[in-house]
């Protein structure tokens, strides 16, 4: 069996995805039509030129433009919906997901809109297509702190429906501290906590993530390699990284796929992951994310399991639902031949 044939066939986890980011340009054109958001673009390949990044930030402008056209319930259910099929056809089992409530509410829809168009989707995602589900509430970190504890409180009603709380956007300039008694408070409610940490910010950054927002997983983390003590502690702890390979590439963390230190920090004995980040935007989805590692870095089907398995050890599922994917990912890799 080739490489990409396995990577087809091997059951995945993805555990960094924000959903407003995997808005494809036609379903920006078909929401745009449909609620009568005027877009500055005049066809879906025109978007798709727009999509060259010299950064995070510059990847941010059209990024919350394109969220301008999410307005009602089925937009959200649509959005949501569209990305589980791309699920299913990259063998993704199970998936927790990002939204950015802070995107819509101060475009004034309302939070009972935004969640509970993507939560009727995840629940028909596991009665149609057999893939389960989380959802995780991120803070946007270039708004104040006010702004994350309002969103905190909305949140409260919808408690049954998100697993979490997150912080994403811009880094720079941005640090965890910003966020400390907000993830406190978060805490406090029962919500799992994780952060965008150490991408286009330094490794400081993921240091004081763990210690000041007490997180359960790094998002991104790439940069933790400038810091032999942190390495050696993400090592000890299983701490997990969520990387995003075409999203690091995309927005300049790495000159090129060859460049990237994913395997690198796999071979270490990291508890990294492969996931697709923004995938409408940076060129790829789960399938498209492990074969440009295939690709561009050497690496074995053993290795590339060892994603899966690690996404299963880091998800926010309880252990009954954790040995089923082990189960499934090892019944694979038997009838694949690799053990």
């Amino acid at each position: 069996m080739d490489q990409q044939s396995f990577i087809q066939n091997l059951p995945k986890i993805e555990l960094h995805m924000h959903i407003e980011g995997s808005l494809e340009p036609e379903m920006m054109f078909e929401l745009s039509k449909r609620n009568n958001i005027s877009l500055p673009f005049h066809s879906p390949e025109e978007v798709r030129k727009a999509y060259e990044f010299d950064d995070l930030q510059s990847f941010l402008d059209i990024y919350y433009q394109g969220a301008n056209v999410l307005i009602h319930e089925k937009d959200f259910y649509d959005l949501t919906w569209a990305y589980l099929l791309r699920c299913k056809q990259d063998n993704v089992i199970h998936t927790e997901i990002f939204f950015d409530p802070q995107t819509h509410l101060e475009r004034g829809i309302d939070f009972g809109v935004v969640v509970g168009g993507i939560d009727r989707a995840l629940t028909d995602g596991k009665k149609k297509l057999g893939i389960s589900s989380q959802l995780i509430m991120c803070f946007l970190r270039h708004l104040d702190e006010e702004s994350a504890f309002e969103t905190l409180a909305q949140s409260l009603p919808y408690k049954d429906k998100i697993i979490g709380v997150g912080l994403d956007s811009s880094e720079l300039g941005h640090p965890p501290e910003k966020f400390q008694r907000v993830f406190d408070e978060s805490l406090k409610h029962g919500y799992k906590t994780v952060a965008h940490a150490g991408e286009e910010g330094p490794a400081s950054n993921i240091t004081n993530a763990l210690v000041l927002l007490n997180i359960s997983r790094i998002d991104h983390g790439v940069r933790c390699v400038e810091d032999s003590v942190l390495v050696n502690q993400l090592i000890e702890s299983r701490m997990p990284l969520t990387v995003c390979p075409l999203s690091n590439v995309k927005l300049k963390v790495f000159e090129s796929m060859e460049q990237h230190n994913i395997v690198e920090l796999l071979k270490k004995g990291l508890c990294v992951t492969v996931n697709s980040d923004d995938p409408a935007y940076f060129g790829g989805y789960m399938n498209d994310n492990f074969n440009a590692i295939a690709r561009s870095l050497y690496v074995t089907n053993e290795q590339l399991a060892q994603f899966s398995f690690n996404a299963v050890e880091a998800s926010f599922v309880d252990d009954i639902h954790k040995t089923e994917m082990k189960t499934q990912i090892t019944d694979y890799l038997v009838q694949s031949g690799v053990i």
